[in-house]
């Protein structure tokens, strides 16, 4: 069972594979150092994509040598856009990475009905691996990123996406927390239907290979103390692989504050998709974004 982002780097190097990835607007400092990393650590080729006189400068004030990239020309970040995804979808590369570009516009490419990565009649996600000092091992966040209020189908996918996530990492039965400001349902809190039904699949078999319960909330999720003191009786028992939130409001904020407040760092991945997508935030520092590229390569 991999614990750490650390362990999963070490993991994807042991695999020996190497994955091309197509860096859309990639003239930023974070996201390049990023790359030439993942490249010395043997397990990526960089494509980078945008203007590339900035590219080269960029290089040359990290101490970076540009042509361990291949570089290519594009005019703006949407056409940078849909080169990237071009590539990844035509198999010339093999992962596709959001750079400086606006996160809406860079999923526009990708959402494209006729030329973009998304499968059809499928949900696009976002599952985080997040490490946190605090907690015991990694943690699973869906979705912080992608959808604002999923439907009952979307939570299914969502739950689905994160279970296979934490498989590769080596958990074969993940306890998933659906996640709530309170273990009680009520009329006020929209997820608790869900949430219901949800379990009694889980319980039936049609979600598969995981442990579910909710609503919980965060202690009963990940603290076995506030399990004991609440005398509440649920099989995640305060040992959460992956929490499940019912909104983006709720989930973005959270996962933000553990990076800010808490030391966190994270992996994390958009779903869905034929081929790895990498979003991130342009402020994300360069050990997310290589993190985020190591999660991509074991992924593929």
């Amino acid at each position: 069972m991999i614990r750490s982002l650390d362990q999963m780097v070490e993991k994807v190097q042991s695999l020996n594979n190497k994955h091309r990835i197509a860096v859309s607007w990639a003239q930023d400092a974070n996201t390049i150092t990023a790359i030439q990393k993942a490249v010395s650590y043997g397990f990526a080729e960089g494509i980078l994509i945008g203007n590339i006189e900035e590219i080269r400068n960029v290089c040359k004030k990290t101490g970076i040598d540009p042509d361990l990239f291949s570089l290519i020309q594009a005019g703006d970040e949407i056409a940078a856009s849909e080169e990237a995804v071009r590539l990844t979808k035509e198999g010339y590369a093999d992962i596709a990475m959001k750079g400086l570009v606006g996160t809406d516009k860079f999923l526009r490419a990708v959402m494209d009905k006729k030329k973009g990565l998304m499968l059809p009649n499928t949900v696009l996600s976002y599952v985080c691996a997040l490490e946190v000092p605090s907690y015991h091992k990694l943690l699973f966040i869906t979705d912080p990123a992608v959808i604002p209020v999923p439907t009952l189908e979307q939570k299914v996918k969502m739950a689905e996406y994160a279970i296979e996530m934490a498989g590769r990492f080596g958990i074969n039965k993940p306890r998933v927390a659906l996640i709530s400001a309170s273990e009680k349902p009520g009329k006020y809190f929209q997820s608790s239907a869900d949430y219901e039904v949800m379990c009694r699949m889980a319980k039936n078999g049609e979600i598969s290979k995981c442990i579910m319960d909710g609503p919980l909330d965060i202690f009963l999720a990940c603290d076995k103390k506030s399990v004991e003191i609440k005398g509440i009786d649920t099989p995640v028992n305060g040992d959460a692989d992956i929490l499940l939130f019912p909104t983006l409001e709720s989930s973005n904020p959270f996962y933000k504050g553990l990076m800010l407040f808490a030391h966190g760092e994270l992996a994390g991945l958009i779903r869905g998709t034929g081929k790895p997508v990498i979003v991130m935030s342009r402020s994300e520092s360069e050990k997310s974004k290589f993190y985020c590229i190591a999660l991509a390569c074991l992924m593929a």
